[in-house]
């Protein structure tokens, strides 16, 4: 399956603005083969604190979503501030839309509490794996990304991690040296997207977006602009590599 990464800006706390310029990335990317195109984290309102960003379960945001699918004949996802029913603070919600109108739902496990997260954003509580064609896709967001244990955790059913993100550029090598890490220690390819430009907080990102083999090999690359990333992922090498260095094994 070809994977398109969209590396893109982010209108602040502008759903409208932002689903109208990444319409034509998504067309972009399709029309270049991708057949799973990532977008951002929070990629329809930056990642925006703001009391009130939250929007319905199935709101705007996940909406576009599904009909960017639809249209395109792809699977589309990226992040988006949802608010379930029992509670006014939004969920931070990898929300991954199918071209038969299929939306799987993954809720961030661990809020960024350095940036007071936790206390606008409730955590999720589980883990997702969705079959998307042949492959095994595991979701996570941004800051999920230092949590080695719940990437293990899914190895063993799992041939690619997606990972959406707005990793401010103050940390750059981090984000750059964990996606490689959890390739490498998965054996699995690790697919991040993460922003550029200046969000409305001041904070600023960098991109870095990239697409990591089972063996930690960087088959896709980005920096600063705005772009797409193009990759072709195989379920055959994860099972390849997985035979030739059974490391999962010796896990205890």
């Amino acid at each position: 399956m070809r994977i398109a990464v969209v590396q893109h800006d982010i209108a602040w706390e502008d759903r409208a603005a932002n689903h109208a310029r990444l319409a034509d990335h998504v067309a972009r990317a399709a029309a270049a083969g991708g057949q799973l195109v990532l977008l951002s984290e929070t990629f329809s309102t930056g990642f925006s604190m703001t009391e009130g960003i939250g929007e319905p379960e199935g709101g705007s945001s996940a909406q576009w979503l599904t009909a960017q699918a639809q249209q395109h004949g792809v699977w589309v996802g990226g992040s988006c501030a949802e608010v379930a029913a029992d509670d006014p603070r939004p969920y931070n919600s990898f929300v991954l839309a199918g071209p038969d109108g299929t939306v799987h739902r993954y809720r961030k496990l661990h809020p960024f509490t350095h940036a007071g997260e936790h206390e606008r954003f409730r955590a999720g509580s589980a883990p997702v794996t969705v079959q998307v064609g042949d492959l095994r896709v595991s979701l996570f967001v941004c800051y999920d990304l230092r949590f080695a244990d719940d990437f293990w955790a899914l190895a063993p059913d799992t041939d690619v991690y997606l990972v959406p993100a707005n990793w401010p550029a103050a940390r750059r090598l981090h984000w750059q040296t964990l996606l490689q890490a959890r390739a490498i220690e998965n054996q699995a390819y690790v697919v991040g997207c993460n922003r550029v430009g200046t969000a409305g907080d001041g904070t600023e990102h960098v991109g870095d977006s990239r697409i990591v083999s089972p063996l930690g090999e960087l088959l896709a690359t980005a920096a600063g602009g705005e772009t797409i990333l193009l990759a072709d992922v195989d379920p055959a090498e994860v099972a390849r590599v997985r035979a030739r260095f059974p490391f999962q094994a010796d896990r205890r």
